[in-house]
């Protein structure tokens, strides 16, 4: 009984091993497909590369908002932010200008910074009267496309961050002809203290 017992397990053993055998065919992996630029005599123009319909657009890549994602109005450079300014954005934009941009404007944006110190193109203060009275929109489009040795930034800083930037560069370059009589009053004694590690100043 007990050999007919291991026999009938032994024959229902090599029945699933063989079941499960079938199933492990290359007929998926082998199925017909077509490489990198091969041709096709199914489609008309014998490619098989085919192109993307008309007006389709990668998930996240639609720009439907001109001005936010050129910094233009037309063909000119925006005067205004395609958003409100607050004390998060501008935050937000000392951050950012100081990790992506300080190295070489420096952080008052005197175009002293680092690797202006070691040899590489010093770019103009950002206080000066010519940028001073450029269009925001200027600043936004210079950072997304380069200007002169500046390279663009594109790839490194998101569109809103860029924003941001540009609101901040607008605070340095008021903060560089500010005087005293522009801290309010109950702030001036704290100008005249030491500052503490890490403190922001008014």
């Amino acid at each position: 009984m007990a050999t007919s017992r291991s026999r009938g397990l032994g024959v229902a053993s090599l029945a699933i091993v063989a079941t499960m055998a079938a199933g492990c065919r290359q007929d998926m992996h082998d199925q017909p497909r077509y490489t990198a630029y091969q041709a096709s005599s199914f489609f008309e123009d014998n490619s098989s590369a085919r192109s993307l319909p008309q007006g389709t657009v990668a998930r996240g890549q639609l720009r439907d908002d001109t001005l936010l994602y050129t910094g233009k109005v037309g063909e000119d450079d925006a005067t205004e932010m395609p958003f409100a300014v607050d004390e998060a954005l501008m935050a937000r934009g000392r951050v950012a200008y100081n990790a992506y941009c300080s190295h070489c404007h420096g952080l008052t944006g005197a175009g002293d910074g680092m690797v202006v110190q070691r040899g590489y193109t010093k770019p103009p203060p950002l206080y000066e009267e010519r940028l001073k009275g450029a269009p925001i929109g200027h600043f936004y489009d210079v950072i997304t496309n380069g200007f002169g040795a500046m390279p663009d930034h594109a790839a490194q800083i998101k569109v809103g961050d860029r924003w941001a930037i540009a609101a901040y560069l607008r605070a340095l370059q008021a903060s560089a002809s500010g005087t005293v009589d522009d801290v309010p009053a109950n702030l001036r004694e704290q100008l005249d203290r030491p500052a503490s590690a890490g403190e922001t100043r008014p």
